[in-house]
């Protein structure tokens, strides 16, 4: 198998047809050696009737279908895992991430790159809130993580077979493709491109909410800067708290009359308060995780797998 399509969805039964249609045509002009793989957590629609009818007059088409809700990260990765090809492109279903730009990607793979990533120049579609959520959070994991990870870049990416079953293997339970992309490395190309509006209806991953999920993951799974901000904080406001009680000391020793009184105590306690809160969340985000690792409970569940002849990828 030379390419492995793998398509995250969820509700997304008005998107698939236009999806196979274009996919169909930019890819069959690649080769004719290729799967797609749609990988659904289940759906109230008809979803998972739709993809079956296209299955049924092209079983190069094939569905993932989870026991239950697991996300979007969770459905690449049990798609990586199942898939069969030598390179391996994972993208939405929307048209967001578009269809022409397959051909490119794999010109550039063939010209020997592991990773080929598309970097948006332009967010067409999506409201101000979350692409300032989106600049921001790449500011800062790229300030402190221990990885880089190129801005503007999403799920939609070229993997070579090699760098796929490295990711696969990493068995990270939070799922941040990007981060464990660029933990596996490899020689990577970003291909710019302007992302257009979606084909039809409302994302249903990745709202304002999952991408600042996202942009945590970001931070506390691949840096442990925060705890070291907490303790630097610690020692500032420590520092800060004995130079005013030594300024309080000698104003008082001159005969200066100095500010105290109920209004003192109360922004002192409530900042100290706030403080001391921060820390113990900064905290509670990394023991979050920790407890989630050590569980080690399945990343995904499949309920019924279609067009894969018994065969489950890499353990």
């Amino acid at each position: 198998m030379l390419l492995s399509l793998v398509v995250p969805v969820f509700r997304e039964e008005k998107n698939i047809p236009e999806f196979i249609r274009r996919i169909g045509t930019i890819v069959g002009g690649i080769t004719q050696d290729y799967e797609i793989i749609f990988a659904m957590d289940p759906s109230p629609d008809r979803t998972e009737d739709v993809i079956l009818e296209h299955r049924a007059r092209d079983d190069r088409i094939k569905l993932l279908k989870f026991s239950r809700r697991f996300g979007q990260p969770m459905a690449s990765l049990a798609g990586m895992q199942y898939s069969s090809g030598e390179a391996i492109i994972v993208m939405d279903v929307d048209m967001q991430d578009p269809p022409e730009l397959v051909a490119e990607m794999v010109g550039k793979w063939r010209e020997g790159y592991d990773v080929v990533l598309p970097q948006r120049t332009r967010r067409t579609g999506e409201p101000w809130v979350k692409r300032l959520v989106a600049d921001t959070g790449y500011k800062v994991i790229n300030k402190i993580a221990d990885v880089g990870i190129p801005p503007n870049t999403g799920d939609f990416r070229l993997m070579s077979r090699r760098v796929a079953d490295e990711v696969v293997r990493l068995r990270e339970c939070h799922g941040f493709l990007r981060g464990m992309v660029a933990v596996v490395g490899f020689r990577q190309y970003l291909l710019p491109f302007e992302r257009p509006a979606r084909f039809a209806g409302e994302t249903k991953y990745n709202r304002f909410f999952g991408s600042l999920r996202i942009g945590f993951n970001g931070i506390f799974c691949f840096s442990t800067y925060a705890l070291t901000l907490s303790t630097q904080l610690g020692f500032v406001i420590a520092g800060a708290s004995f130079l005013i009680a030594l300024a309080y000391l000698i104003m008082k020793l001159c005969g200066f009359p100095f500010p105290v009184g109920n209004p003192t105590l109360v922004i002192l306690i409530l900042f100290l308060g706030g403080i001391q809160l921060i820390s113990v969340g900064i905290l509670g985000e990394y023991i979050g995780r920790i407890y989630e690792e050590v569980r080690a409970r399945p990343r995904f569940i499949v309920d019924r797998a279609e067009g894969f002849g018994g065969r489950s990828g890499p353990a």
